[in-house]
């Protein structure tokens, strides 16, 4: 079955070696180099993953991320963002991009992250998940692995796959304190996890905010100060 991959980056020697890596592993890719090209892009075909600089010349990447996040796609987002720019990373993430990765990079690296991204994906997006419909029930929460779909309250929640992994992680953990670490390295699968990495911590406050939590009174996920964070309920 042949899988999607959507480039959008204005520096056409980055995108084309980005999709001769890409194209080496079997992917497809569709290469765009403005904002106007990829929505087009968006709306004609049939997208597994988006790869998107943040620097366009029409717009910037975050528009196109808002744009599949608002179509009702789920699929992994990951940004391309200007080395160490941390206001980029974390508006990437709260706009409900999966992934972020600094320029310059390896291209394996990028190569090694979507396919990390898309066997999490087809995990628990509902592509081949497991047909032994798991189901975790926690006062009033309810996540079911096999439809991809959770409720609070009996109300449908919105989750991005990687919000949907992270809280089904921290539901089968539920009790127990799960380091950041721990969380990012078995909800991603790679270790390029580093102290200073805020990936974890936007999605926890993402999910808090779908879920009408306060920050500092959380009643679900909470966080244990110089630990990590622990799903009580």
């Amino acid at each position: 079955m042949q899988t999607d991959i959507l480039v959008v980056d204005d520096e056409q020697e980055i995108a084309d070696v980005v999709a001769l890596y890409l194209k080496n592993e079997g992917f497809a890719v569709h290469k765009c180099y403005t904002a106007a090209q990829a929505i087009a892009c968006i709306g004609s075909q049939s997208i597994d993953l988006a790869i998107l600089d943040v620097m366009l010349p029409d717009a910037d990447g975050f528009s196109i991320c808002r744009a599949i996040r608002d179509g009702g796609h789920n699929y992994p987002v990951i940004m391309l963002t200007a080395k160490g720019d941390e206001t980029d990373k974390i508006s990437g993430l709260s706009l409900g991009a999966d992934d972020y990765i600094t320029k310059p990079f390896r291209p394996l690296e990028l190569v090694a992250r979507v396919k990390a991204q898309l066997r999490r994906y087809r995990t628990y997006g509902g592509e081949t998940a497991g047909a032994d419909g798991s189901v975790i029930s926690v006062s009033g929460l309810i996540i079911d692995r096999d439809s991809h779909q959770c409720f609070l309250n009996e109300k449908p929640l919105s989750l991005t796959p990687t919000e949907f992994s992270i809280l089904w992680h921290l539901c089968q953990n539920r009790g127990k304190v799960v380091s950041a670490e721990q969380l990012f390295l078995s909800v991603w699968g790679e270790g390029y996890y580093t102290s200073d990495n805020n990936t974890v911590m936007v999605h926890i406050r993402h999910l808090r905010e779908k879920m009408g939590e306060s920050g500092d009174r959380p009643r679900y996920i909470k966080t244990v100060w110089g630990v990590g964070y622990k799903l009580e309920g």
